[in-house]
């Protein structure tokens, strides 16, 4: 992978040199995942942040009574798993390919070492990837306010 390649497109991470831009590439492996394959399962180990370059994949939840539930689908250009960034490090949710889908694989173990040694680099990549949960909350407001509109504004 190179150090400019498909990373840049997804995390604001123009703010990495060069060398820390080659630094996170040297995590990162390209994957292929089935339809129907779990990626990760909710309460698992948090490990693995996947940068989705075709096909989608939907977060879902248990909810007693119910069984599983679709929260989220995520698609091109977007970012599958934040929870490894933050302890106990837990899935909250359960990742499913729903058509082939192919994505960039970080190594998180090896980036949380990596930001460890390097506190200038781990900066960047918290300010990247809070830049992804800003835009993920947002989104999950603005689907909130449209769920439960008053039926006059519809």
């Amino acid at each position: 992978m190179t150090t400019t390649g498909p990373l840049i497109g997804f995390l604001s991470f123009d703010r990495l040199t060069a060398v820390q831009r080659a630094t996170v590439a040297s995590t990162a492996q390209q994957v292929r995942i089935e339809a129907g394959r779990p990626i990760f399962e909710e309460e698992q180990h948090a490990a693995g942040c996947w940068l989705i370059h075709a096909g989608q994949v939907q977060l879902s939840t248990h909810v007693p009574g119910r069984g599983p539930v679709v929260v989220q689908t995520l698609g091109p250009g977007e970012v599958l798993g934040l929870s490894w960034l933050v302890s106990p490090y837990r899935w909250d949710f359960t990742a499913t390919a729903v058509e082939p889908t192919t994505a960039t694989k970080l190594d998180t173990d090896r980036l949380r070492q990596l930001a460890a040694d390097d506190p200038a680099l781990g900066y960047l990549l918290v300010v990247a990837l809070f830049g992804e949960l800003l835009s993920r909350l947002q989104n999950t407001r603005a689907r909130l306010l449209q769920l439960y509109r008053s039926p006059r504004e519809q």
